[in-house]
């Protein structure tokens, strides 16, 4: 079994019984995973999925408790915090996650950390040191 499947079948006895959206739904989850850093957008995802973007949000926040949207924030603020812990700027960090203003990503980061990129490095330099 692969976790793509695991996820499926999981989803399709406990939240919604139909296989075949399930598994679009599904697979536009990897999709964002994937492809995080790149410009995607709602439309792309749920176009991927042959569904209408409003029926793709309802489904995937019904799967996952969030909305795409939020998921992908989420995936790029912890993808960033791995690129911070390798040492890595600000801007290379920005950029690498698929943002094109530092300005929300900062925003974002404090938003979703309760803390600033930089706070946040030097309370892991510090932890780290200790």
């Amino acid at each position: 079994m692969t976790l793509y499947s695991d996820e499926v079948k999981r989803i399709s006895k406990n939240i919604y019984p139909h296989i075949d959206l399930t598994k679009k739904i599904v697979a536009s989850k990897f999709f964002i995973e994937k492809n995080f850093s790149d410009s995607i957008n709602l439309e792309s995802i749920a176009a991927k999925a042959h569904v209408s973007k409003f029926h793709f949000i309802r489904l995937f926040k019904k799967y996952y408790g969030r909305t795409p949207n939020q998921y992908l924030q989420e995936v790029r603020i912890e993808n960033a915090k791995k690129l911070f812990k390798k040492g890595k700027t600000t801007d290379l960090v920005c950029t690498s996650v698929g943002f094109t203003s530092k300005t929300s990503f900062i925003s974002l980061f404090k938003k979703l950390t309760a803390t600033t990129p930089s706070s946040w490095q030097n309370k892991r330099a510090i932890l780290k040191n200790k």
